[in-house]
């Protein structure tokens, strides 16, 4: 059973945050935190924020299991836009300069792999 935790409006830009996307999409829940704690940029505090969120949601949701025995990871890991807020920067001459201050939304889904295992070893037994 997989569990679902979102950052909205958080006020970076999409393409940074992605690169941090990037780097665990796909890891074990152990491993992508370690790798978000010793991460130099500044959007890793959040996204480890948000990964510890999204492994009490699966804890919330899968009463009598052991998180640590569960074996998460990353499922899925999505970096979109949001609200771009327009302001104006001088320039030369008595010209303005429109400045585009980006903020994204980040969706992470984290699963078991046990779970996964099982579920298609279920289906090879229907068969």
């Amino acid at each position: 059973m997989e569990a679902v935790a979102r950052l909205r409006n958080y006020p970076t830009s999409p393409r940074k945050m992605r690169l941090l996307a990037d780097l665990v999409r796909g890891m074990d829940v152990e491993k992508a935190i370690n790798t978000l704690k010793f991460s130099p940029k500044h959007n890793s505090v959040a996204l480890e924020k948000l990964l510890l969120s999204a492994v009490a949601n699966w804890g919330n949701k899968n009463e009598g299991v052991d998180v640590a025995d569960a074996n998460l990871y990353v499922k899925t890991i999505m970096v979109d836009g949001a609200r771009v807020i327009k302001r104006m920067q001088p320039a030369p001459q008595g010209r303005a300069y429109r400045l585009r201050k980006r903020s994204n939304h980040v969706t992470i889904v984290v699963d078991s792999r046990n779970a996964v295992t099982a579920t298609v070893a279920g289906n090879k037994e229907n068969e």
